[in-house]
């Protein structure tokens, strides 16, 4: 299956007196940490819905690998309605999406991978009973969702929207800490200090130097899905000219031409993935997931009650 992560940071954190994507938790940001936890599961498309402050917290996350899209009325809206904008970029192009808001930022990748290995096409972790985040919504109700009136936002959409919600006992209390307002960050920090060491993975291939990344592989999927090296390199919030740069290192790497360009035309020109250039992609997502279960299998061997 295809999994994909949506994350909502639109809104105006106008209870929390600060900007809470980028509060810092110990080292990195709010919105760091969420986007790291999912690479760190092994979701490697993921999608941020901004809105407030949207320019400064692209920038912020803009080496992260992820595809922003704006909501432009987050003033005015909901965040059912920047949930919306998420799920009709992924209407065809995943089976299911992982969707939290981006101010609960401590859930773990055990419990993103746990969600993962269910079949329900709804489900939530849970703790003692009490419900949290992500969401698991499989691809099969993105179009109810996003036919219903919005009546109490995304919760009110999930009960109407025909299945069940799954509820999956985890021990990660993580789903649960938000960052609504001051007091909830200062619990959140405390909570933060408490958590385990985990590994965390980035896989890179080499010859004289780095060629291909995380990065690349998402500029790559991102030309093959707009058709358009500049709309590829505006949703990761990279340069046109650092985007050709990545693609000429790339093909001068291999020795393989990885993009295909057609010129001109009524609708402009056009760029698309060769034969080659798929087939790189594919290899380096397999060999990224195989080598991310191989460093949680060796994490527990070689630190088992260090930390």
């Amino acid at each position: 299956m295809t999994n994909a992560a949506l994350i909502v940071a639109a809104g105006m954190s106008s209870r929390m007196g600060d900007f809470k994507p980028m509060l810092n938790i110990g080292s990195i940001s709010i919105a760091q940490r969420v986007v790291a936890t999912f690479h760190q599961a092994g979701v490697d498309k993921i999608v941020m819905i901004t809105g407030y402050n949207a320019t400064l917290l692209e920038r912020h996350l803009s080496g992260s690998g992820i595809v922003f899209l704006r909501n432009e009325d987050y003033r005015t809206t909901q965040m059912f309605d920047s949930v919306c904008i998420g799920l009709r970029y992924l209407k065809g192009k995943c089976d299911r999406v992982l969707f939290t808001p981006v101010d609960i930022p401590l859930f773990t990748a055990a419990t993103v991978r746990a969600l993962l290995e269910t079949d329900a096409p709804l489900a939530c972790p849970a703790v003692d009973g009490e419900t949290g985040h992500p969401t698991l919504i499989a691809a099969s109700l993105f179009d109810r969702i996003l036919s219903d009136d919005g009546g109490q936002g995304l919760r009110g959409a999930l009960e109407r929207c025909g299945a069940d919600m799954t509820l999956l006992p985890v021990e990660d209390r993580g789903i649960l800490h938000d960052a609504d307002t001051p007091e909830d960050y200062k619990a959140l920090l405390k909570y933060h200090n408490e958590q385990l060491v985990r590994p965390v993975l980035s896989v890179s291939l080499a010859r004289e130097k780095v060629f291909f990344d995380g990065r690349a592989a998402m500029l790559l999927q991102l030309i093959d899905e707009t058709q358009s090296v500049r709309l590829a390199c505006q949703r990761m919030q990279m340069s046109y000219s650092s985007g050709w740069n990545v693609i000429r290192t790339l093909e001068s790497q291999l020795s393989r031409t990885l993009i295909r360009r057609s010129q001109g035309g009524a609708g402009g020109g056009k760029s698309s993935l060769t034969g080659d250039g798929k087939l790189l992609l594919e290899r380096y997502a397999a060999y990224s997931d195989a080598l991310r279960g191989k460093a949680a299998e060796l994490f527990d061997v070689y630190f088992e009650g260090l930390f």
